[in-house]
Parts: structure tokens; sequence; C-alpha cells
């Protein structure tokens, strides 16, 4: 028994002695260097050292003490000893909890409390211990693939649509912690419950919609609605995590049929330019149809308007004319008939005179003699000196019937 309690003892100094050269290598950085000096005494340091332990508990020092003094050297050395582990066990308590974290703390693997950030302590282990996490990280889980959208994984990608048709998705979910302890207690594995809750809503939203509408006009809807599911599933387990992302990163057609596709594609976009030529071609032809029927719309309004005001002027006069002649007949059917005579040679450019009692019918060119009267003056200031035509055989034949005509009245 004294044989494990000197033991004992050598190693406790020895541990002591070395804690003290390294304290005292930090209070004096030239202490074991001066010239001429060599390594320190350990057994003088620690005779020292119990000495100076010795007076402090009111035991003289320098003689070598009563009877069984060697026992209570050592047990002064093992107290010593355990004072300092002591002192290391309870400074192991202390933990830092720094800005956007929080400390959770088990005692006994049992939930106790959650603690803010700063410095904070705990009864050390294996009464206690502490768990820090990181509530301000923004955490990630892609699905579909890998670090790369061109490292897929099938299993995970491809889904199958409403209207049974193939496609390749590939997403990546963002997501924070909102509980601490949710998080720590009620998922094995966080990642995975968050991959598995991914999948499962992208799968169900994909499985109720048709394939143009993921791959083209209906992806962020289908993000948003991912979203949203997600965070209910997640929920519902008690994670303690919220979604703050959902990014669709590819969908397409499977490589294999990607041709066809690009094919099919190609065709219904031709098809929508040919729609919007010919709905821009009814855009142009429609409004002019219907300004045109419009025109011919209110022309014949305003035709009708005139032919019934015109209807009506005719008859009022017909009801004075018809006054006036029931008072004078004869004049009233000279002045009639030199009025439609009036009207009807206004209008014509010819003239035929028959010569009484002969044979020979005249025939008079007013349009031409008309004309030759208004281009007389231009051809005269056109080509000033030159000499007039000659009256063409008809006028001459004309003037000759009017100079008989006279001769014969005389």
């Amino acid at each position: 028994m004294l044989g494990y309690l000197r033991t004992f003892r050598d190693y406790a100094r020895d541990r002591s002695l070395r804690v003290l050269g390294a304290l005292m290598s930090l209070n004096d950085p030239q202490w074991g260097r001066r010239p001429g000096q060599g390594p320190p005494d350990l057994d003088e340091m620690w005779r020292e050292f119990n000495r100076k332990l010795g007076s402090l508990f009111g035991r003289r020092g320098g003689g070598e003490g009563p009877p069984g003094g060697e026992a209570r050297r050592i047990g002064g050395g093992a107290g010593l000893l355990a004072g300092l582990v002591l002192a290391v066990w309870l400074a192991s308590g202390f933990y830092i909890v720094y800005e956007g974290q929080r400390g959770v703390v088990l005692r006994f693997g049992r939930y106790v409390e959650t603690t803010m950030p700063g410095p904070r302590w705990h009864l050390p282990y294996p009464i206690e211990s502490a768990e820090v996490v990181n509530l301000a990280q923004v955490r990630s889980v892609e699905v579909g693939y890998r670090n790369n959208v061109k490292s897929k994984v099938l299993k995970e990608s491809l889904m199958l649509t409403d209207d049974e048709n193939i496609i390749d998705v590939q997403f990546a979910v963002q997501y924070v912690l909102k509980s601490p302890t949710d998080f720590l207690f009620n998922s094995r594995n966080p990642d995975d419950a968050v991959l598995q809750a991914a999948e499962t809503a992208i799968r169900e939203i994909v499985g109720k919609s048709s394939m143009d509408f993921v791959i083209f006009e209906g992806r962020a809807e289908v993000a948003a609605r991912a979203h949203k599911l997600m965070q209910a599933i997640l929920d519902r387990y008690g994670t303690g995590i919220s979604v703050s992302k959902v990014t669709m990163q590819n969908a397409q057609p499977p490589e294999q049929v990607q041709a066809a596709f690009d094919d099919a594609v190609k065709a219904g976009q031709d098809r929508e330019r040919q729609k919007n030529e010919g709905q821009a071609y009814a855009n142009d032809v429609i409004p002019k149809a219907r300004g045109m029927a419009a025109r011919l719309t209110q022309e014949a309004e305003g035709y009708r308007q005139k032919v019934i005001e015109q209807a009506e002027g005719d008859a009022s006069r017909f009801r004075q004319i018809v006054s006036e002649y029931n008072k004078a007949p004869q004049v009233t059917r000279d002045r009639l008939y030199i009025e439609a005579m009036q009207q009807i040679l206004t209008n014509s450019t010819k003239v035929l005179v028959d010569q009484k009692g002969g044979n020979n019918l005249f025939y008079l060119p007013l349009d031409r003699i008309m004309q030759q009267a208004g281009a007389a003056p231009a051809e005269a200031a056109a080509k000033a000196g030159e000499t007039a035509p000659a009256p063409e055989p008809s006028t001459a034949r004309s003037r000759e019937a009017f100079r008989s005509r006279e001769r014969e009245s005389r």
C-alpha cells in the first residue's frame, strides 16, 4: 500500500512541477535560459513548494518535521492535485454562444434550457452538456442533382406529369432553423427530412400539372406551391425548419426524347407565329371593312334623305304648278315646255338641226367648239406669231347651214 502511495506521490509531484514550471515560464520568459544556468532541479523545486505550502498552513519550514511527515506531505500533494483537477473540471463547463446561435443545455441527456448569445456556464460533463445550434446559417438541399445540374440523380429527378409525360426536374431548397429544440430532438437527420419532404411536394405538384405548364409558363408557380407544401409537411413533422426559398434549376424532357421534343416545340412556335400573323392581318382588314361599311351606310342614309327631300320638294312644286295651271293653262304649258327644253339642251353637247323642207341634217359639235374656244388662248400664248389653224369641215358646214337657214327665213 505504501508503495502505491509513493508511486502516486511521485506522479503527482511530477505533474505539479510541470504545471509550476509552465506558470513560471509564462511569468518569466528568460527562466531557464540565462547563461551559465542549467535546467532547474525538480526535487529542489518540489521541496521549495512544500516549504511554502507548509508555511502557508502554519508549519515551520527547513526541518524534517515530526514522524509521519512524509505521509502528510503525500496527502498535501494529493489534495493540491485534486484541487487542480476540480478547477479544470469546473472550468470545462464554460462555453460561448455567438450572435445568431442558441445553446441547448442537457442534463443527463434531458433538455433543461435554451441559452441566449453570450458567455455561459453549465455543470461539467458528465452531468450536463451543451449543444450550440446556428439559427442564422442558411442551409441548402439539392434534389435531382449533386453540386452541378449535369450530375443528375435520375431516381430523384424523373417525374410523371398529369398528361402522362416524363420530365427531368432539378431544384434546390434553402432553409434555416426556427426552433433549436425541435431540430435536435424531433429529427434524426434533418437534411434527409428536408430532401424527402421536397421530393414528395414536387412530385405531388408535377403529378397534377401538364408537361408544358411545368417546363414553360408555370415554373415560378410550381416553385411557390412546392415551397408552401414543403413547409406544411415539415411543420407537421415538427422538425423546427423554415423553408426560405425553392429554386427550379432545370426542367426538361429526358435526354432520350429531347430531339423529338425540340421538333414539337418548333412546330408549336410556328403555329403561334402563323396565328399571330393571321391575327395581325385580321386586325388590319377588319377595321377597314368596318369603316367602309360605316361609310356606305352613311352614304346610303344621305342618299335616302336626299331622295326623300327631293321628292317632297317635287311634290310641293307640282302642287304649286297645278295651282298656276288652273289659273292659266296655256301659259303654264308653254313655260313647262321651255323649262324642259332648257334643261335638256343645257345637259347636251350636241345639236342636230333639220332644215324645213330639206333632206339635209346639220350637226353642230358644240363640245368641240367649246374646247377649241377654250384652247385657243392657250395656243396663242404658247405659239406667238403662228397662224391660226383652218376651221374643220364640220364647222364650215354648220356655218353654211346657219346662213342658208337665215336666207330661207327671210
